[in-house]
């Protein structure tokens, strides 16, 4: 599919961040009627999960991104929108948005930059706060990245804001579904999906 898609890249091959899941786009990665799909299931016992840059490995200081999706509601697997530091170092930060299990109520979060220690990060709002509807509807979650502030918006509603957990080097965009962390095994007949109707990004 990635073929057919040049200015998409995707990773391929590795585990995801809980170690079960094998990002394998060809594998989970449709499109139909213009929406791109996620397949999220397993073969051989295996989950298949994928990881997209919708706009290539493009490099962003600042940002606003909305994204209108759903997605069914099937335990193993969840969804985020990511912002990620180019170069992979985590210490930079992290702005995740939306996120959360396949067909729950999602959160924000964000990570200040040079608080790693003993393998994690701080993370802003200090206290959860999730959206007031699920995501097996369609719903447009927006970041909006700027100089000293961080915004969440849910279908056009401020959830959160945060000036302490503020990037201040290039990320790139991620659209990410994978396996579930700290919740136990990927149940082996689970089969979801993440429906994307569109994304736009602004510098």
């Amino acid at each position: 599919m990635l073929s057919k898609y040049p200015s998409l890249a995707a990773y391929d091959g590795s585990k995801d961040t809980s170690k079960q899941g094998l990002y394998a786009p060809n594998k989970v990665l449709s499109v139909s009627g213009g929406n791109l799909d996620f397949w999220l299931h397993s073969e051989n016992g295996q989950p298949q999960v994928a990881a997209v840059m919708p706009d290539d490995y493009a490099k962003h200081t600042t940002g606003r991104v909305s994204i209108r999706y759903k997605t069914t509601n099937t335990r193993g697997y969840k969804f985020v929108g990511m912002l990620w530091p180019s170069d992979d170092n985590w210490n930079e930060g992290e702005i995740d948005w939306p996120e959360g299990d396949l067909g729950q109520k999602v959160r924000p979060e964000s990570a200040i930059p040079d608080s790693y220690s003993n393998g994690t990060m701080k993370f802003e709002p200090e206290q959860q706060m999730f959206t007031p509807t699920d995501t097996t509807g369609y719903h447009v979650a927006t970041t909006e990245w700027d100089k000293g502030l961080v915004r969440f918006y849910w279908d056009g509603q401020l959830i959160a804001s945060t000036t302490k957990a503020v990037p201040t080097t290039p990320f790139r965009v991620t659209l990410q579904a994978e396996t579930f962390i700290g919740e136990g095994t990927v149940p082996a007949a689970a089969s979801g999906h993440v429906d994307i109707d569109w994304i736009s990004i602004w510098n």
